[in-house]
């Protein structure tokens, strides 16, 4: 399916989540977000992963083809990444499972950090980190740095699946006593709703 069709969504809670979301079933089919390189580079933006006059400045300097190459590594690296958060979502992470993490690790070091002063909102000046957009690899970088941030700052006690019957979204439950049960109340905790009074109904009609 056209991924152009559908927004995409950002229902996680954590960026690092919103990313394995980026291929999902939001009505009857499959969506895939990044499924070329054009698809990466307007979900990156929708995402507010890079700004959008960096975007502006890779899309002069490469061609599609470089975009569609970062797509498919992007792809990748969302279903290793899926793996690891399925096999430990609902538990706290361990000290073993960094071993696991070498892959995130290789491609952090590949990253072009520096800092620069700028100016605050009020007035004075700020040190801010800002990224080098040297090749097309580097639009791989913010996401590298939202799964990294995911397993530092998260609770994965709290990382979840939907409960929805056909959906895939995972979320970081943030809720007071972390009742989440729904990627949204709106979409799939609706469904649920409809589906419990259809079923009370027809158990009333047979009784």
């Amino acid at each position: 399916m056209d991924y152009r069709q559908f927004p995409p969504l950002f229902l996680a809670d954590a960026p690092g989540l919103d990313f394995l979301n980026s291929v999902a079933t939001p009505v009857d089919e499959e969506v895939d977000w990044i499924a070329d390189g054009a698809g990466l580079l307007a979900w990156l933006e929708q995402a507010g992963m890079v700004p959008p006059e960096a975007l502006a400045e890779v899309r002069e300097r490469f061609v599609s083809t470089e975009f569609d190459a970062m797509a498919a590594q992007a792809r990748e690296l969302r279903e290793w990444f899926r793996g690891f958060v399925g096999a430990r979502k609902g538990r706290p992470l361990a000290a073993g499972d960094l071993l696991e993490l070498e892959l995130l690790n290789r491609l952090l070091e590949r990253d072009e950090r520096y800092g620069a002063l700028v100016t605050g909102d009020d007035g004075g000046f700020e040190f801010r980190e800002r990224r080098r957009w040297a090749s097309p690899e580097s639009l791989l970088m913010p996401i590298a740095e939202a799964l990294a941030r995911l397993v530092c700052d998260e609770d994965f006690t709290y990382v979840k699946a939907c409960e929805g019957p056909r959906c895939t979204l995972l979320f970081a439950d943030h809720t007071r006593g972390h009742a989440r049960r729904w990627c949204s109340m709106a979409v799939c905790g609706n469904r649920a709703k409809v589906a419990a009074h259809r079923k009370r109904l027809k158990e009333l009609e047979g009784g």
